[in-house]
């Protein structure tokens, strides 16, 4: 009896997965199109600047980490940082704005992760980077929240879920997507250019 109700729960927290994973790789345009945006920003001599909140934080360095320092021998190591809150998300307000003032020039990325798109520190980074220049992408959870209908937002992509567990698995298949594919355009120069595409 135990074994059963064990093996039932496996299945329950597979298919907890399937739907959102499936509506996200449907979202394989949006994709495709920040790699490709975010790459145009690497070739031509920018960084990446990462900041979340809580456990979206860690995987903000993470993202960071992979692009400073490629995992996968003969892939070029491309400029990047991590911004950190000083306080929770709600009582500074304008922590990552702040840092990415000091930091970002026009020709870079601002990557923030949000796992309910709700975190109003990231949606006033995002804002911040419009103010900049900088390219906006947002890595969102659930409905996309606040962030996700912001007009300062270039690309945002959402794991379509509530549950925080499958949401931050998605996000790390979604970051390291995006790592990869942004490869596959540097490494394509000529996709870079105003007809290129993949």
């Amino acid at each position: 009896m135990v074994q059963e109700a064990a093996e039932d729960a496996v299945r329950a927290a597979f298919r907890r997965r399937v739907n959102p994973g499936l509506a996200l790789g449907e979202d394989a345009d949006l994709i495709a199109m920040a790699c490709r945006d975010m790459a145009l920003r690497f070739h031509r001599g920018g960084k990446i600047i990462t900041f979340g909140n809580g456990g979206a934080a860690t995987d903000a360095q993470h993202v960071a980490v992979e692009f400073v320092h490629p995992v996968i021998v003969g892939k070029r190591a491309l400029p990047a940082l991590t911004l950190h809150a000083t306080g929770r998300g709600d009582q500074d307000a304008e922590g990552f704005a702040d840092r990415l003032r000091l930091l970002a020039s026009p020709g870079d990325i601002a990557f923030g992760i949000s796992p309910d798109g709700r975190c109003p520190n990231v949606l006033r980074a995002f804002q911040a980077g419009r103010e900049l220049g900088v390219l906006t992408v947002a890595l969102l959870g659930g409905d996309g929240g606040d962030i996700a209908g912001d007009k300062a937002v270039d690309h945002a992509l959402i794991a379509r879920s509530h549950d925080p567990c499958v949401v931050k698995e998605l996000h790390v298949t979604a970051y390291h997507i995006l790592w990869e594919l942004v490869h596959v355009f540097i490494e394509r120069p000529g996709s870079l250019e105003p007809e290129g595409g993949i």
